[in-house]
């Protein structure tokens, strides 16, 4: 496989006024549920992979709603199961954390190559059922965050 992945993500936690949280099932690893997440391309700005990630994992369009760019960064080990995506010898990540808030849940249109499942959870159940510890960190913020939007 290919080791094209930049060690430059996005997470863009989707909410509603509500504070619930939409979360995806992975399709290569069923037991994850996660917010939608992805690679910068090339030299994109990262408010462009925001979007562009978006709407390939959900078929929102983010220029619709109110998207936020939380001014977070996260640095994490990237999975073993994982690092074969990127060049070789890169063992981290840097996670940049956006917030797309919509005025009610939605339906959605999955990408089936990367997810199997969609869910509106209420945030506290939502924390509980994410793998990834910066997600739940910026999910747990998410009453904070949706009082500033």
């Amino acid at each position: 496989m290919l080791r094209n992945k930049q060690p430059i993500s996005v997470l863009v936690v989707i909410y509603t006024q509500a504070l619930d949280v939409l979360l995806l099932q992975r399709a290569d690893h069923p037991e994850y549920w996660q917010s939608v997440t992805g690679s910068r391309d090339d030299d994109e700005v990262l408010l462009d992979t925001a979007r562009r990630e978006v709407v390939e994992e959900t078929g929102l369009d983010a220029h619709q709603f109110k998207l936020t760019d939380w001014q977070q960064q996260n640095v994490y080990e990237i999975y073993p199961t994982w690092r074969h995506r990127y060049p070789e010898g890169i063992t981290q990540n840097t996670e940049h954390v956006f917030g797309l808030q919509l005025p009610h849940k939605v339906d959605i249109t999955l990408s089936a190559r990367e997810h199997l499942n969609f869910q509106w959870l209420p945030y506290q159940e939502a924390v509980d059922k994410v793998f990834s510890p910066s997600n739940r960190e910026a999910i747990l913020q998410l009453p904070e965050r949706a009082q500033h939007v």
